[in-house]
């Protein structure tokens, strides 16, 4: 308990503070749009399996597009700035698509157009938020602010999953997708108040938006433990995004329930990352990628189980085991690029990391729809479940993967005033 006590202590500063308020708001407001989205989406008159690909691809496909140039922002600029704009364009986005569903004006094209925004959001916002927590704490407490943020964010999660559903069910996704873009606005105003300065990073020459890239990515190329996990994640998101995004809510339409099911399934996922964010705090392993990239192996039972037609607590309760080894893995990975990438290029390295570990989600999406009409959703849940088992495991044959080990460190310091130093 007195552990627990200096883990929280790094709540009392200031900066630290403000970017666990924004991250935590940020994603309550986010966790409304998987439910919100999907269910509206599909309670549109003459709404197919093809018309939620089509609206999911448009938001999935510029996050890839602009991610790398997210990357170069982030490493250019105060990182609270770029998380600013990527939260208030998330903003936009969210209140425009409320406004098309409960005005009942809702062109397939213009909701496809507002989730594209939100995509272009998460590409300026994402690269900034893992290079931003070595500008706000020393390095000796990485692993315990990731693992805090996790828990702000995960516990976001399960309330706004549980909301969501409830506010789906009995007033529409219209109005839940009006509260995530409320929520992303209080996120952008707060973390405005987040006062970084480039010269708490390496502000070193600047070069143009190419020579940038080609600087973060031989950063990236350089370490064969970064990019075989990345190409294991291409493959895994790829399966992932097809069974959470549209054949899951197809299954939970046609045989469990509905919305409130599927809600249940995600906020079963979001307990186990709350769970892992417990193990997270104590766990300090010799061989961080080796172990998270274990823990990426049981990550597609919930779809299997769906899949086999498994009755609901058992789906919910592999959605717990997968958001337990999600979490984990998130915190060993996060803090291990935080440890072994120069802050200088680490928004373009983490920039590198998205795009690759995202580029097949849009395909991914894009061809759920027809395979759940050709062979059904529950088969095709069963593939995406064996394709996440076989890329795990081949990742795992990587001598850089399994070689990769954590520096020794001191003991992290328990007095919050050393909280605030910036990194190096």
């Amino acid at each position: 308990m007195h552990s627990f006590r200096r883990d929280l202590a790094l709540l009392r500063d200031r900066r630290f503070a403000l970017l666990f308020a924004a991250r935590t708001i940020s994603v309550l407001g986010s966790s409304f749009a998987p439910v919100a989205l999907a269910f509206g989406v599909l309670g549109l008159p003459g709404a197919t399996p093809r018309t939620l690909s089509t609206v999911l691809t448009a938001e999935s496909l510029p996050m890839v597009v602009f991610m790398l140039v997210g990357g170069v922002i982030a490493d250019r600029f105060p990182r609270h700035r770029v998380m600013m704009a990527g939260d208030g364009l998330s903003a936009v986005a969210f209140l425009s698509l409320a406004a098309m569903m409960l005005t009942g004006w809702t062109p397939v094209p213009l909701l496809a157009a507002a989730a594209a925004l939100s995509g272009v959001a998460m590409a300026v916002l994402f690269p900034a938020l893992t290079g931003i927590v070595p500008d706000v704490v020393p390095a000796d407490r990485l692993q315990t602010a990731n693992a805090l943020l996790g828990l702000g964010v995960n516990s976001s999660r399960v309330a706004g999953l549980v909301l969501s559903g409830a506010t789906v069910v009995l007033i529409g996704g219209g109005w839940a997708l009006a509260v995530s873009g409320v929520m992303f606005a209080v996120a952008a105003l707060l973390v405005a108040a987040l006062r970084l300065t480039p010269t708490e990073r390496a502000a070193g020459e600047r070069h143009s938006v190419l020579a940038d890239l080609r600087g973060g990515w031989r950063e990236f190329i350089s370490r064969q433990w970064l990019w075989v996990v990345v190409a294991q994640f291409s493959v895994l998101v790829m399966a992932a995004q097809a069974a959470h995004g549209v054949l899951g809510p197809l299954v939970a339409k046609e045989s469990l329930g509905g919305a409130a099911a599927w809600s249940a399934v995600l906020t079963g996922e979001a307990v186990g990352m709350i769970l892992g964010v417990f193990l997270a705090l104590r766990l300090r392993p010799r061989r961080p990628i080796l172990l998270g990239t274990v823990l990426t192996v049981p990550t597609g039972l919930p779809y299997l189980l769906l899949g086999i037609g498994a009755p609901l607590w058992a789906v919910v309760a592999g959605a717990v085991v997968m958001g337990i080894c999600f979490d984990l893995f998130g915190v060993l990975w996060n803090t291990t690029m935080q440890r072994e990438i120069p802050p200088a290029s680490l928004s373009r390295v983490s920039s590198y990391d998205a795009l690759g570990s995202l580029m097949f989600g849009p395909l991914g999406l894009l061809l759920a729809g027809p395979v759940a009409i050709a062979t059904g959703p529950r088969p095709a849940l069963v593939g995406c479940a064996g394709l996440i088992l076989v890329v795990s495991l081949a990742a795992l044959l990587s001598p850089g993967v399994r070689g990769l080990r954590a520096p020794d460190t001191a003991a992290e310091e328990p007095e919050p005033a050393k909280a605030g130093r910036p990194a190096g």
